[in-house]
Formats: structure tokens, C-alpha cells, sequence
């Protein structure tokens, strides 16, 4: 019985064993397989979110086709891509900002400064002319504004004059005083001028009397007596001129106007103190004493340190050879302080009173100088045998007045840019002569 009965009891603890044994072998496998897959799932997890996203954005297709050629995930290919393009425009950028520096520099060679146009334009007026125009634009105009003065003469004021005659009949002395004037044009840039009177007997101008300058003022008092010897049987035959100038330090002067006085329209036999208007200078002498005129252009170009100036033709010249022409041709000189810094002239038209010319000559004028520079264009008359006469001259600068000034104001206003004008020629001063 015990014998049996152990039996038994191994018997059972062995089946128990084996029903054990199974079960235990299967569950850990299948709890090793699912943790892997658990494992797996969860590290996809943030790729799928991603993946999902890129495939919402870019399109299905697109992805798809991504994920074929690429062995990578989707968002590390993309990153890629976009990098990649981010750094070809960074290259792109750097190449054109290093290209635009280059030029920069390749456009300020051989200037010692950089040239501000603004402050070119500054020195110039607000006159504002033609810019190059064509010849018979400029013939036109010319016609138009000559009639246009010859209209309007009477109706512009130059200003008046006081002044005090005295003669003695037993010194045969004219003792004459001016004064003061009045209402004087403004000749220079500032708005103002510089007058100064001077005074002689007409016809001989054997003796002239000059006052002081007055420094920038429109209403001078003068207050100074100057005293002609003339017997009384000729001072009948004799007349007074007051002739206002504005003083220019290193130009000719402009007269502003005159007042001519025959005496023998007055009575000298009583001090004489009275206000007479000035008169044109101009339309007193006519047409006999007029030098002619000249049309050329000036063109600046301040970063290269250019002056241009292209002389295009004269009318109307004065006579000066014996058979009523002359030989005109032009002279150009740049000048500094008196002195002559350059000079060139253009070829010489035979026999004629209205030369054409169309001849370009150019000047190194650095831009610190333009200021300081003037420019004398004069017109002479060719004599092979004597000494050729100058007919007139035209005096420019930031110093000059008229007409002139505008001309050099208008240049100096549009740089580049060819500016030509039309000049009335002055008489050339004989310390002047070239």
C-alpha cells in the first residue's frame, strides 16, 4: 500500500510538472513578441506624426515618391533639401552684394574725394535755360528776346542819380558833385552790387574821374566833387556823362547805366542840383558801338573734372578790316587769379560777320576749382602782317555778372548736361590782351 500509494503521488506531481511546463514555455515568448512589437510601434510613433504631417503639406504623390528614391525618412530628406537651397541663396546674395562693391569702387577711380551732385547743384540758381537746343531754337529765341528788350526798355528801371553842378566863370572851373543814387539793380549773386560812378566830358575823355566803391549796397551816398578845367566858350560844346559800373574784382566791369548831360541845355550861371534817371547804356550807343555776338554751350561733368565748352557760331561781328569784313576766330583761356592757366583757339573763318564754328575744346577743372576758375572767350580779328585785334570778349565765372553768371550758374546746376546760351561780346580791356 504505501508503495502504491507513492506511486501515485510521483505520478501526479510529474503530470502537474508537465501542465505546468507547457503553458509557462508558450507565455514568454508571446510576451517577448509583443513587447518588440510594443517596442517598435512606440518608437514609429513620432515618424508617423511627422510623416503624416509632410504627406498633408507636400501631397501624397510627392511623399511617395521621396520615400522610393530616398533610403532616409521623409523629414531628414526634406531638411536636406531645404538646406541645401538656403545655402545657394546665401551664395547667390554674397556674389551680388560683392559685385554691386566692385562697381562702386570701379566708379570712384581716379577721384581723390567723393563728389556730392547735390552740392554741385547748390551753386548754380534757379535759372533754368535751354539744354543744348537746336541752332534754330536759339536763333529764334534770341530774335524773340532782342524784340522783347527793345519793348520793355522803357518800362525797366536802372535807378537814379543826385548830383550838384557849380562853375566858376573866373577860374573857369566846372566843379562837379555826385551825390548819391538810388533803386540800383542787383548785378551780383547775393542781391546786391558794388557801385561806383564815373564821370567825364564828352567828346575827348581826356580826363575821368572815378568814386569809391560801395561794398553791397543798392542806395550809395558818395558825396565826392571832382572839378574839370573848361574855358566857358567850350563847355557849350561839351556833355556830362555819370556812368554807374558794378565793380568786379576779377572780371570787367558791368555798367549798370549813365546819365548824359549836355550843358548846354543848362544854365550854369546858378549851382545845378537835381535826381535824373540812368539810362540804358546799350540803347544810347545803338548799334553803331555793338562788338557782335556768340553762341556756345558749356558742359561740367564734376566727377570726371571736366569743363567742356563747344564754340557753335558769332553773328553780327564788328567790322574791322578795310573792306568791311573781318577774320574772326575764337579764343578760349581758362584763367586763376590773373593768371592763365590754359588756352586754345578755334580755326579762322575768312572774310565774313557770321562765322560757324561747331569746335568742342575741353579743360581739366578738378571740382575743388571750378569756383575759383574763370573762363575768357574772346573773339579776334586774324591779321597776318599786323597784330590781330580782339573784336570782344565774354568773361565767365562764379565772379561774372549778367548774363554770364547765368550761364555759368545754369552749368554748374545740371552737370552733364551741355548748356548753351547766346552772349552780347564787351569791349576787351588793352591790360586784358592776350
Amino acid at each position: 500500500m504505501p508503495v502504491i500509494k507513492d506511486a501515485l503521488r510521483t505520478a501526479t506531481e510529474a503530470a502537474l510538472s508537465k501542465a505546468e511546463a507547457v503553458p509557462t514555455a508558450d507565455v514568454p515568448e508571446a510576451t517577448t513578441e509583443e513587447t518588440a512589437l510594443a517596442g517598435v510601434s512606440e518608437a514609429a510613433k513620432p515618424n508617423d506624426l511627422a510623416d503624416t504631417l509632410t504627406r498633408g503639406v507636400i501631397g501624397g504623390k510627392a511623399t511617395d515618391t521621396l520615400e522610393k528614391l530616398s533610403p532616409l525618412p521623409l523629414t531628414y530628406t526634406l531638411l536636406i533639401i531645404f538646406t541645401v537651397i538656403l545655402i545657394c541663396l546665401c551664395a547667390c546674395f554674397c556674389c551680388i552684394r560683392r559685385w554691386c562693391r566692385r562697381r562702386r569702387k570701379d566708379g570712384k577711380k581716379g577721384l581723390k574725394g567723393a563728389v556730392d551732385l547735390k552740392s554741385v547743384q547748390l551753386l548754380g540758381n534757379a535759372y533754368k535755360e535751354k539744354v543744348q537746343p537746336d541752332m534754330e531754337e536759339l536763333q529764334d529765341n534770341m530774335e524773340q528776346e532782342a524784340d522783347e528788350q527793345e519793348s520793355k526798355q522803357s518800362e525797366v528801371k536802372l535807378g537814379r542819380l543826385q548830383f550838384k553842378l557849380d562853375y566858376d566863370f573866373n577860374a573857369n572851373n566846372l566843379s562837379v558833385s555826385v551825390i548819391q543814387a538810388e533803386d540800383l539793380p542787383a548785378l551780383d549773386m547775393g542781391g546786391t552790387s558794388d557801385p561806383y560812378v564815373k564821370v567825364y566830358l564828352l567828346p575827348d575823355k581826356k580826363k575821368k574821374f572815378e568814386t569809391k566803391v560801395h561794398r553791397k549796397t543798392l542806395n550809395p551816398v558818395f558825396n565826392e566833387t571832382f572839378n574839370f578845367k573848361v574855358p566857358y566858350a567850350e563847355i557849350m560844346s561839351k556833355t556830362l556823362v555819370f556812368a554807374i559800373f558794378d565793380f568786379d574784382r576779377f572780371s570787367k566791369h558791368d555798367q549798370i547805366g549813365e546819365v548824359k548831360l549836355p550843358l548846354n541845355q543848362v544854365d550854369l550861371a546858378q549851382t545845378i542840383e537835381e535826381w535824373r534817371d540812368l539810362t540804358s547804356v546799350e540803347g544810347e550807343q545803338g548799334q553803331d558801338n555793338k562788338l557782335g555776338d556768340i553762341c556756345f554751350s558749356l558742359r561740367y561733368v564734376p566727377t570726371a573734372g571736366k569743363l567742356t565748352v563747344v564754340i557753335l557760331e558769332a553773328k553780327n561781328l564788328k567790322k574791322m578790316d578795310v573792306g568791311g569784313l573781318s577774320d574772326p576766330y575764337v579764343k578760349i583761356a581758362l584763367m586763376q587769379n590773373g593768371k592763365r592757366l590754359k588756352k586754345k583757339k578755334t580755326s579762322i573763318k575768312k572774310c565774313t560777320l557770321n562765322p560757324y564754328y561747331n569746335e568742342s575744346f575741353t579743360f581739366e577743372v578738378p571740382f575743388e576749382q571750378i569756383q575759383k576758375v574763370q573762363l575768357y572767350v574772346t573773339v579776334v580779328d586774324y591779321d597776318r602782317i599786323g597784330t590781330s585785334e580782339p573784336i570782344g570778349r565774354v568773361i565767365l565765372g562764379c565772379n561774372a555778372t549778367g548774363s554770364a553768371l547765368r550761364h555759368w550758374s545754369d552749368m554748374l546746376a545740371s552737370p552733364r548736361r551741355p548748356i548753351a546760351q547766346w552772349h552780347t561780346l564787351q569791349e576787351a580791356d588793352e591790360d586784358k590782351k592776350d
